[in-house]
């Protein structure tokens, strides 16, 4: 971002999350409380994109090694005779799905567990910071009348 920027920034998605960066906007008089919330947030944006790179990756690895197994089990290669890269049908592909969810849902809910935790942290953080503002403004509005 500029020099001059006073907004967060937003990059594109990453590759292997597939979730938006943010680059967090530090003011030059930030508060302790301030700093907090902004640390909260950084906080949380990184245990995000751990938990789905982390994910995405699994879910791609199994996801091949289950259409890898089922083609052999049918006799066929990953590609076929004309070079593009066999595929199963969407019933095939939902044995798959069903399956991962099953196996992976004890870590969605931990994760969601979490992501609640630290969502409620920021929101409880955000509402400290907007009622320090307004004190603040109070105070400024109440010296300069």
């Amino acid at each position: 971002p500029p020099a001059h920027s006073r907004n967060d920034w937003i990059g594109p998605p990453d590759k292997h999350s597939n979730l938006r960066p943010v680059i967090f906007y530090v003011p030059p008089k930030e508060s302790p409380l301030e700093r907090r919330l902004r640390e909260a947030r950084q906080e949380a944006q990184a245990c995000d994109q751990r938990f789905w790179a982390r994910h995405n990756r699994a879910f791609c690895q199994e996801k091949e090694e289950f259409i890898y197994s089922r083609l052999k089990a049918k006799g066929l290669e990953m590609r076929d005779e004309t070079g593009q890269k066999a595929t199963l049908n969407a019933e095939e592909m939902a044995d798959f799905y069903k399956d991962f969810l099953s196996k992976n849902f004890r870590k969605h809910m931990q994760y969601n567990r979490d992501w609640y935790k630290r969502n409620f942290t920021i929101t409880f953080l955000m509402g400290q910071v907007a009622l320090a503002r307004a004190l603040r403004w109070l105070r400024w509005k109440k010296k300069n009348v």
